[in-house]
């Protein structure tokens, strides 16, 4: 059979010749769409553009406005990027390093210090590409093949990578004669780029793009000072353990170097997290510690490990849960779908909260309440509490940021800290790791584990976790006296094989189907470590079990 049915949404149905690209067919029957069209969907399969229409069914098209199209745009994006620099560098190197202000923070390493005039030379050379619409052509050839391209290229990281990857034949995508590998889908042609920027950023750049909001506008760039000192910290950590990569931790799985690795991670976390005592213990007028950051960062343990270096320190922590000061079930705030909204900062009761705060620290006694999650109602069971002459109030929860939580206390009597799990080391030079997909990991880890979750059910609901984080906590992040970084280098190695288990159960038919594909395809990088060389106080075992700190 040599033609193909294809029935368009409007229930038009069309013949494609068999193996014609998905673009060749658009092209010949005017198919277009309002914003650049990115990927093809036939039933419920996603293909790249130039890939050949191979079965019949039901045809989509996937833009920029889809979580997947937007990824495939950035991953374009920076590529045509990554061409401009060799273009006008020959001798320089890229690095994409994390996300800073709605954009991509990266480095130029060349002989001469990157400046703005530098910058502006790359954009207009993408601009070019851009304009010239060259073709992202996909290219199988040999591993043997590609490892010698990429020490052309004098390209290190992407031969470690490749000499861990356990094909005979790789995929490569080509921008006229410079190739890359990459671990996702990519846009048919430079031409679907119609919006981006590309700033000065010492001593980088930030790559900027659109939204999914608003295509069609790049957002108002937002500063985040102290954000961009801790992923400065956490680049001089890689250098001190000597990872940078994916492939350069592989190696110290293969040759046992990791074991001392891990000590070395670990060490530096207890360092780090002992600093932040002493910062508290400077601050003579500090009675309160307020810790907050996204889902699965590690606030738990973090909280519990700085108590016990506060108690070095001579301090007396006294840990309060905000979940006791929620408002009585039928007070609390609704969304704008109807729904109880938990995560409200008016779903707490601020005044009493504020008021035995205040109480507590002019050396009262009160009365502490708990909230009844099943009655959804608050109790008072006589738990009193007192501060000790070298007390120090830990509050964790998800709105320590906002001022609004403790308004009625002076700031010189509070520290915060935000705690975030911010990854430390990417695939290679042009494929990083996203943050969320560490958390989302560690979450999926860990529901399964202590309360018996499919990966389907936490990836499902992962779109309202980050709505609540976007409006509750990374709009305050800056408001952070300081910032902890909870990523461990080597945890990915550790959380794999629990990660994949779930992964693999989920279903060609599920809404998340791709997603699951999508972190099994960059999971599957990592070795494999065992978790017994992971110690019982890291971190970590807030998500595998087996914390001295609590049980699971």
């Amino acid at each position: 059979m040599n033609k193909l049915e294809i029935i368009l949404k409007s229930g038009e149905k069309l013949k494609a010749q068999k193996r014609c690209s998905f673009y060749e067919f658009m092209k010949e029957n005017n198919i277009s769409t309002e914003f650049p069209f990115i990927l093809a969907k036939i039933d419920e399969d996603i293909f790249e553009l130039n890939s050949p229409i191979e079965k019949e069914g039901n045809f989509k098209l996937m833009d920029i406005s889809t979580d997947m199209g937007m990824s495939v745009y950035i991953r374009s994006l920076q590529f045509v990027l990554i061409k401009a620099v060799y273009d006008i560098f020959p001798k320089a190197s890229v690095t994409i390093e994390h996300s800073l202000g709605k954009g991509i923070f990266g480095e130029v390493h060349k002989e001469e210090k990157l400046n703005e005039e530098d910058v502006l030379r790359i954009k207009n050379r993408m601009q070019e590409i851009v304009n010239a619409n060259i073709k992202i052509e996909k290219v199988s050839i040999k591993k043997k093949e590609a490892i010698d391209i990429f020490k052309k290229y004098s390209m290190e990281d992407k031969v470690r990578l490749l000499n861990h990857v356990d094909k005979d034949v790789v995929s490569l995508y080509k921008i006229d004669d410079r190739y890359d590998y990459f671990y996702g889908p990519m846009a048919y042609s430079t031409g679907v780029i119609k919006v981006f920027d590309l700033m000065y950023y010492n001593p980088g750049f930030i790559l900027r793009f659109p939204t999914k909001k608003d295509i069609n506008t790049i957002p108002p760039y937002d500063e985040y000072t102290k954000l961009a000192k801790i992923f400065y910290e956490t680049e001089k950590w890689g250098k001190i353990l000597h990872v940078g990569d994916v492939g350069a931790l592989n190696d110290k799985v293969e040759n046992g170097d990791i074991i001392n690795m891990v000590r070395v991670a670990e060490a530096l976390h207890e360092k780090k997290i002992a600093n932040i005592a002493d910062m508290i213990h400077e601050r003579e007028k500090v009675k309160i510690v307020l810790i907050a950051g996204p889902s699965s960062s590690g606030k738990t343990t973090f909280s519990r490990r700085l108590g016990i270096q506060l108690r070095v320190n001579g301090f007396m922590p006294i840990p309060i849960s905000l979940d006791d000061y929620f408002v009585d079930r039928h007070k609390t705030p609704k969304d704008e779908h109807g729904n109880y909204d938990f995560e409200s900062i008016e779903a707490l009761d601020l005044e009493l909260f504020n008021e035995q705060l205040n109480r507590l620290l002019n050396g009262e006694e009160v009365e502490i309440p708990t909230f009844n999650f099943k009655t959804g109602k608050r109790e008072w069971l006589g738990n009193t509490l007192k501060m000790p002459k070298d007390g120090i109030i830990i509050i964790e929860g998800i709105h320590g940021l906002n001022e609004k939580l403790t308004s009625t206390i002076s700031k010189d009597n509070k520290f915060k800290i935000y705690i975030s799990a911010l990854t430390q080391l990417n695939i290679d030079n042009h494929n990083r790791i996203a943050t969320t997909d560490v958390r989302k990991i560690r979450r999926m880890v860990r529901d399964y584990l202590s309360r018996g979750y499919a990966a389907e059910e936490t990836l499902a609901m992962w779109p309202s976790i980050k709505r609540g984080e976007q409006k509750n906590i990374f709009v305050f992040q800056e408001e952070a006296d300081v910032m902890f970084n909870s990523t461990l280098v080597y945890e990915l190695c550790i959380l794999k094989k629990y990660a994949l288990e779930q992964l693999n159960n989920v279903k060609s038919d599920s809404p998340i189907y791709y997603e699951a594909l999508r972190l099994k395809s960059f999971l599957k990088f990592f070795k494999d470590l065992d978790s017994k060389y992971v110690p019982d106080n890291s971190i970590l075992r807030e998500f595998i079990g087996g914390s001295c700190f609590y049980e699971y």
